[in-house]
């Protein structure tokens, strides 16, 4: 005899829409228990997932995709995975738009209006990141929708991981919603039976709220980042150790020995983007912190090229400097908003000759500088080595390195 179950056992019918870092990680951790479809535009991101490939690395992810075991379907078609949804959960990219100083969310509009055009009665997760007051103002363009904004906290190349040990879970939402409310506790209960912290902090909140904790909680780190590169760049100016100083900052146990290797300056996915979208909403707000943050990556990057161009006039050669990666961490495919980028753009303007190596590029000129496709040839022909992050292959060839990973960690 079947026992029936109740309407907060049965499980959600879970729907997500974009597969990048955030869409993936969320969809592969769900789909190792319940059925996940999922939706994206990309063709070969589509066919991958099918095919139990991962299209991101992620070795997480990537380890899970190799089991088979998801149940998990990927479509290009709205119509064979928003139908019939208690949840979608929209995970679609939120550029920065620099002209219109906000962020571009014209594709978590335009996901918003295909899942109210077949599944009205959806609550809609938004889990890209939006500017402050936006969940709000889509709830007045769409009245009868039921909109929840729950960030994502997510490290590049770990995203399945902290989605399997989340610090936190923040719920924005109409809390007067009482269908929300239903939906919002059975969707706890699906997460609580996955995740690895039984004890995780739930903080329910107003959208908007909880639109400012992403944007504030990213600001912070990109603070914490600029904070010990400038601290660098003081030390290396002065000729003073900046390892030791910082490790005996660190072991103060307010500011820890965390989040503390210096680099060319913050970048990858979120820092730029959301560092500026809050520095956009304090337009006649007082503050001073957020635009110095904003500029200190400037200004790092600015430093870091200045003292590349230096010691290749030590080596008594005229380059090539030689790019090493284009990624921002290691065990990345991600090239968007790496800071090399930014030290890249001023040595070209500078007419500094350079060479790059990035194994992830097919092409053999990459923006004005030769792809070598070779490491040996690479460190031949380069008079000076530039490398955001150290890997022991450049063992090899450490005199001729210029970084600035201390610690040899992202």
């Amino acid at each position: 005899m079947e026992v029936e179950q109740s309407a907060e056992e049965i499980p959600l019918q879970i729907a997500v829409i974009g597969m990048g870092y955030v869409g993936l990680s969320f969809a592969t951790m769900l789909s190792r228990v319940y059925p996940i479809r999922v939706l994206d535009i990309d063709v070969q991101k589509v066919d991958s997932i099918n095919q139990r490939q991962s299209p991101i690395e992620d070795r997480g992810i990537e380890e899970y995709f190799a089991s088979k075991e998801l149940n998990l379907f990927a479509s290009l078609d709205p119509s064979q995975v928003l139908p019939n949804t208690d949840l979608v959960v929209i995970a679609t990219p939120t550029n920065y738009d620099s002209e219109q100083n906000r962020f571009d969310t014209q594709s978590v509009e335009s996901s918003i209006e295909a899942v109210l055009a077949v599944s009205p009665q959806a609550v809609i997760m938004i889990r890209s990141t939006v500017p402050v007051g936006f969940t709000e103002t889509m709830e007045k363009r769409y009245p009868a929708a039921h909109l929840v904004f729950s960030p994502e906290f997510l490290r590049e190349t770990k995203a399945l991981e902290d989605n399997l040990h989340p610090s936190r879970i923040i719920l924005g939402y109409n809390q007067s919603d009482t269908y929300i409310r239903q939906i919002i506790g059975r969707y706890l209960n699906m997460v609580r039976s996955l995740i690895d912290k039984s004890n995780t902090p739930v903080v329910h909140m107003s959208a908007s709220e909880a639109e400012a904790v992403k944007l504030f909680s990213n600001t912070y780190l990109a603070m914490r980042i600029s904070f010990f590169n400038e601290l660098d760049t003081y030390a290396d100016r002065r000729g003073l150790d900046s390892r030791s100083i910082i490790e005996g900052v660190g072991l103060d146990p307010r500011i820890g020995l965390f989040y503390n290797n210096p680099s060319f300056g913050y970048g990858g996915y979120c820092l730029p983007k959301d560092t500026k979208q809050l520095l956009a909403h304090f337009e006649e707000i007082p503050q001073n912190m957020m635009t110095a943050i904003v500029d200190a990556n400037q200004t790092r990057m600015d430093y870091i090229a200045c003292r590349a161009k230096e010691l290749l006039k030590e080596t008594g050669q005229s380059g090539p400097i030689g790019i090493y990666r284009l990624t921002m961490k290691s065990q990345s495919d991600n090239f968007r908003e790496s800071s090399i980028q930014g030290i890249i753009q001023r040595l070209q303007a500078d007419g500094v000759p350079m060479v790059l190596y990035e194994p992830l590029l097919e092409e053999e000129v990459w923006q004005g500088i030769p792809v070598i496709k070779g490491f040996e040839v690479f460190c031949q022909k380069s008079a000076l080595i530039l490398a955001n992050r150290y890997v022991s292959d450049l063992d090899i060839v450490r005199e001729k390195v210029y970084t600035k990973d201390l610690f040899e960690r992202d």
